[in-house]
């Protein structure tokens, strides 16, 4: 039965073919009533009234029925893999010609490299701590010589810490909530490099207040400080600086204490420098040659260092105008002439040195009114004539040094110094006491010796006119009154030696 109803089938389908060939030359039946055959199975014949589908252009018309075979399908059509599948009653959506792409994945940005800051306010405190961040990494790269390993701490962006980043301080800045360098103490690090260099550290460190870098070896010039506003301190003794004295540091108007010994700048110290307000000023040991400047006594300094440089001329009578001095070293110069009686009036002094030089003329009486003086040496230079009893009798002195002079008295008060060798005048021509010059070389000294232009000046008393027991005319000193902390200002004629701050 089942094979007569494909017969059957079979028959219609050929009978349809030959009715649409006749009537036409679209190929859209046959290709339809071939599929049904095909692919029928047991489904029912579907209706003609669709409209059939085009057939391939390689697929000939079907034979006559006697050449083909009942089961099989004509030998000219398309295998069956390469036909559609038979149409179901609701046809599938048909598929997408190519599978969706998925999405993208989201950008990701990359990672920074080593040693780049990370972004503000993440890594850093403050803005101004960013700011200086990449200033203090250049200098790092110039520092080839650190030999106590100081800038093997400089690492991270805590610039204010106290266990990284040695040699450094923060501070909060002025009149914002934002902490900032404040401070640098390089002191004693020693280090070095072929082109460690202060231009581009110092001037771009515009939040410091204090720059300390004693004992190392920076090179070149001093920049322009002008924009460090709050620059008060300044150290940059022993070093290997040169050329010029560093004119730039006039700009600096907020600095009291400014240290450049220990280098070899040359030429003149710019007059400009004493009309500072500087507390200290400390510029011995260089190669700086001039006359003292007269406006010497416009300078509001505490210390004075001019010591080992080739300073001439006299000392300016305007040196007593130094109201608050307390240290003056002018040792090994060059300079000339007689001391000015006005150095009496520096009745806060208590260090004056002259040693070493060509000064000459008796000592001013006027000493006697340096009631604070601890240490007044006035050797090796061509001093003459008597020693002042009112200087021997100084209440605060622990070292007078008058040796290789040409004094030739020395009264019971100044004897009695030097049995408490509190005094040394040997090599003089006070030819009852011991160490003493000969009486050829005294006398040819003598015989040329140079006499003071004012000699009547010699004998003025600023403090009073008994040399013996006038009371010192001195101004009261205000106990609230703000003064730096004194130095040992012998220390400061060795190259390490600093301030104690």
């Amino acid at each position: 039965m089942a094979s007569l109803s494909s017969l059957l089938l079979l028959l219609l389908s050929l009978s349809l073919v030959h009715f649409t060939l006749s009537i036409g030359d679209t190929h859209i039946t046959e290709k339809k009533s071939l599929e049904i055959i095909i692919g029928g199975g047991g489904n029912p014949p579907p209706s003609p009234s669709p409209e059939p589908e085009p057939e391939p252009e390689d697929c000939p018309p079907p034979l006559p029925p006697p050449p083909c075979p009942p089961p099989p399908p004509p030998p000219p059509c398309p295998p069956t893999p390469q036909l559609p599948p038979p149409v179901p009653s609701h046809p599938p959506p048909k598929p997408p010609h190519s599978p969706p792409k998925p999405p993208p994945p989201p950008k990701q940005r990359p990672p920074k490299p080593p040693g780049q800051p990370p972004l503000p306010r993440l890594g850093f405190e403050s803005p101004l701590l960013e700011k200086v961040f990449p200033v203090l990494k250049a200098f790092q790269n110039l520092v080839t010589h650190d030999p106590m390993h100081i800038l093997h701490t400089w690492n991270g962006t805590d610039i204010c810490s106290k266990q990284y980043y040695l040699g450094l301080e923060c501070a909060m800045f002025p009149n914002t909530p934002h902490k900032a360098l404040a401070s640098i103490q390089f002191n004693g690090y020693k280090f070095g490099g072929d082109k460690l260099v202060l231009r581009n550290f110092l001037d771009k460190l515009d939040t410091v207040t204090i720059f300390h870098a004693n004992t190392n070896n920076f090179l070149g010039s001093v920049p322009e400080v002008s924009s460090l506003k709050y620059l008060f301190e300044l150290d940059l003794s022993n070093n290997k600086l040169t050329g010029d004295f560093p004119a730039s540091v006039l700009k600096a108007k907020n600095l009291t204490f400014l240290d450049l010994r220990f280098n070899t700048f040359s030429g003149c110290v710019p007059p400009q420098v004493f009309n500072l307000d500087l507390d200290v000023l400390f510029i011995n040991n260089n190669n700086l040659v001039q006359k003292l400047p007269s406006n010497l006594g416009s300078i509001t300094a505490l210390y004075l260092t001019f010591a080992n440089n080739r300073f001439t001329g006299q000392i300016p009578a305007s040196i007593g105008n130094i109201k608050y001095l307390q240290e003056v070293l002018f040792l090994n110069n060059t300079l000339t002439g007689c001391l000015p009686y006005q150095i009496g009036k520096l009745n806060r002094a208590t260090v004056f040195d002259v040693g070493f030089n060509q000064l000459t003329g008796p000592i001013p009486y006027s000493f006697g009114c340096l009631a604070k003086m601890e240490q007044l040496n006035l050797a090796r230079n061509k001093f003459y004539g008597a020693i002042p009893e009112i200087v021997c009798e100084l209440p605060s002195l622990k070292n007078l040094s008058l040796s290789y002079n040409f004094f030739t008295q020395a009264g019971p008060k100044c004897r009695e110094l030097i049995k408490r060798n509190i005094l040394d005048v040997s090599m003089n021509c006070i030819l009852d006491l011991p160490n003493q010059k000969t009486a050829r070389e005294c006398t040819e000294f003598f015989m040329r010796r140079q006499t003071c232009t004012d000699l009547k000046s010699m004998l003025l008393i600023p403090c009073g006119k008994n040399p013996n027991g006038a009371k010192l005319h001195q101004e009261r000193l205000e106990v609230e009154e703000d003064q730096a902390s004194s130095p040992v200002s012998y220390g400061v004629l060795t190259p390490d030696g600093v301030r104690n701050r």
